[in-house]
This record gives C-alpha cells, structure tokens and sequence, in this order.
C-alpha cells in the first residue's frame, strides 16, 4: 500500500488575498479579516470595539460598500453599521444578537495550468491513500478527482471524505482512497477546546479508518496546523503547541483502545526540532519517515519552498507496527517550483514560472507492506 499526504494549497478556487504576488500585501489582509472577525464574534461591543470596527472596516475597503476587493460582508438581517454621507463608517449594533450575517473573503480561481500539474502530482506520486491538505470542501475534491484527474489520463479515487473544519477560508483536511481501501468509521475534533473555550483545531485533527485488502485497519489522523503567518509568534506557537498536545492525547487514546497501525499525517507548519511540535515528536512512540533507513528525501531535507531544513513542515509520522512495515518512501517535488539558475531539482515541464507551480509543498508518500 502506498500511504500519502499532500497539500495542495486549494483545488479549483483560493482566497483571492492568499493570491497576491508579495505575501506581506496577503498576510496584511488576512490579519486585517481575522482581527476584524473576532471582533464581530463578540457577544457585546464596547466603544473601543466600535471604533476598532470601524476602522478595520475602512481598511478593507468597505466604507462605501459591502463589497470590496477582498473581502464580502453579508447583513442578512438586522444591521451592523450605516455610511454617513460626510463618508466613514459608524457601527449602530450593540453586540453580535443585534444582527445576522457574516464577513467572507473573495476567492478566485486557480491558473488553469496550476490545477492540471496539480493532478499530475497526484497521478504520479499513485497513492492508495492521498491525505489532501487544504482541499475546499468534498464536493471541490470528488470533481477535482473525478474531472481533472480522470481527464489527464489518471484513475479516479473510488472513495472521497472531507469533514467541514474551522477554517473559514475552505482550507479542509481530506481523504482519497483507492477501491481496495474503503474507508469506515470517522471522526472530527472541530469541536474540541481549550481552556479560553477556543477551539484546539485550526482546521481539524479528522481521523479516517481505513480498511486495507489484506483486512487490517489504518487510522490515518489527518492535521493541518496553524501556521506561522498569522498573529504573533508567540500565539502562534503556543496555538501548534497545544494542537500538538491534542493530537498527541488523541494518539496514546487510540493506543489504549488497541489500535497498532496509526498514520498522524499533515502539514504541521514547524520542524521536527521546534519547541510546539515536542509533545507530539517526542512525547509519544510515533516515528517520522524522514528518520526511516529506507527513505529518499531526493538530498533536501524540506518539504515546502525552497526546501531547506527550515523547510521540512509536512509529515507522514507511523505507530511502532507501522513503521516496521515501511519498504520505501520519498519526497515528490515535481509540482514545486525550483527556482532558476540553476533549478534545485526536476519539475514538470509545465511548472515553467512559479504561478504553474501545483503546489509550493512536496508531496510526501511511503509504501507499506501489510
């Protein structure tokens, strides 16, 4: 069996701000929409709250609309603010009771090219099992399976899973499996919380069983966890560090419920030697499959961009049992961008500029024998 992880940074359509050719413009964007929407979420707004509003409103271009560039806002029912003639933004809700809507960002949709070599990918790297990192929602998954995949010439997943997370940009966690490798019982832990009530999960910790041809059960624990963009650094670290306790719980739980063949995989934005990854590398008997005497890294220890060491942020981690049985496994980076003069390894023809890139992430795959 082959096992894989892949993130795909979006199927079909992405956040039109994750877009942008400079990264801060984006980042600038989306800290402007996470700060905004926190502050909508809460239950009462003081007038400190008010102003701050206001002024992320202005920011994001909705002064004269409830459409900008960027960004949507929804006032379904009730209403938020009103435009003064003399110009500005004046907020006239108390609190989130008063109305009912929602802030959205803008998606677009992804080169045509970029969709085609992400496919391909995903075609060459022949996974049993493809964990999808930031795939938009089943149903984006299933038609990107079923239309771009079979149209390359590729063989379409028999099956499909994606349970809804808490981002809200429709970057979900995912799973295709082959048709010998139906997958059965699920479960989320969207609603798991920390002790401020906030959810652990940026996205999801989804768990898949998976039933191989041989009969044996693999849970695949599927994670994408916050990233280092966003926030400070100290937040956002502490934010991997408990989703990694979480995971590690999750993990010795499942141990003591006698499952032996467990796959954590994902993009878990931190190398293997940072502080918020130790309770899940070692704080429990999971092995990563860059440590395995059989694995290629291809003589690049990362996984994402350029991929340095400081780079290596998607994981394929393996129970004790599982790990025993590994045969092969490597890094897939012909969908990557490598640079020029010269290239740091072979891409596809295709992937001629880096906006053809079907991913800035590796591929990251391992062959089991059961």
């Amino acid at each position: 069996m082959r096992l894989a992880v892949y993130n795909v940074e979006n199927l079909f359509d992405r956040a039109r701000a994750m877009n942008l050719d400079k990264w801060a413009d984006g980042k600038a964007v989306l800290d402007k929409f996470a700060k905004l929407n926190a502050l909508l979420g809460k239950v009462a707004y003081s007038g400190a709250d008010r102003m701050r509003i206001a002024g992320l409103l202005v920011e994001l271009g909705l002064e004269k609309s409830d459409s900008s560039e960027f960004v949507i806002l929804r006032q379904n029912r009730g209403k938020l603010l009103r435009r003064p003639r003399t110009g500005g933004v004046e907020i006239v809700a108390d609190g989130r009771a008063d109305w009912a809507g929602s802030l959205e960002l803008r998606d677009e949709p992804i080169s045509e090219q970029a969709m085609q070599n992400t496919a391909r990918v995903m075609i060459d790297v022949g996974a049993d099992v493809l964990g999808v990192v930031e795939a938009e929602n089943r149903p984006a998954l299933w038609e990107f399976n079923t239309g771009l995949i079979a149209t390359l010439g590729g063989a379409p997943y028999r099956h499909a899973m994606l349970i809804d997370g808490n981002d809200d940009r429709g970057i979900d966690v995912g799973l295709l499996t082959g048709e010998q490798f139906p997958i059965g019982n699920l479960r989320s832990h969207v609603d798991d919380r920390l002790p401020d009530g906030k959810p652990v999960f940026s996205r999801d910790c989804a768990e898949f069983e998976v039933t191989a041809p041989s009969g044996a059960t693999l849970l695949v624990m599927l994670n994408h966890f916050k990233s280092k963009g966003f926030g400070s650094q100290q937040a956002s670290n502490a934010k991997r560090r408990a989703q990694a306790a979480r995971v590690a719980e999750i993990y010795q739980e499942r141990r003591a419920q006698g499952y032996e063949l467990i796959a954590v995989m994902g993009d878990l934005n931190d190398t293997p030697d940072s502080e918020p990854l130790q309770p899940l590398i070692e704080g429990t008997t999971l092995k990563d499959i860059f440590l395995h005497a059989v694995f290629d890294d291809g003589g690049r220890p990362g996984t994402f961009g350029p991929c340095g060491a400081g780079n290596k942020i998607d994981y394929i981690l393996l129970s004790p049992a599982l790990f025993g049985k590994v045969t092969a496994g490597g890094v897939f980076r012909k969908g990557v961008w490598p640079g020029s003069r010269p290239a740091k390894w072979e891409a596809y023809p295709e992937v001629s500029r880096p906006n053809e890139a079907a991913s800035d992430h590796a591929a990251v795959w391992v062959d089991i024998e059961f």
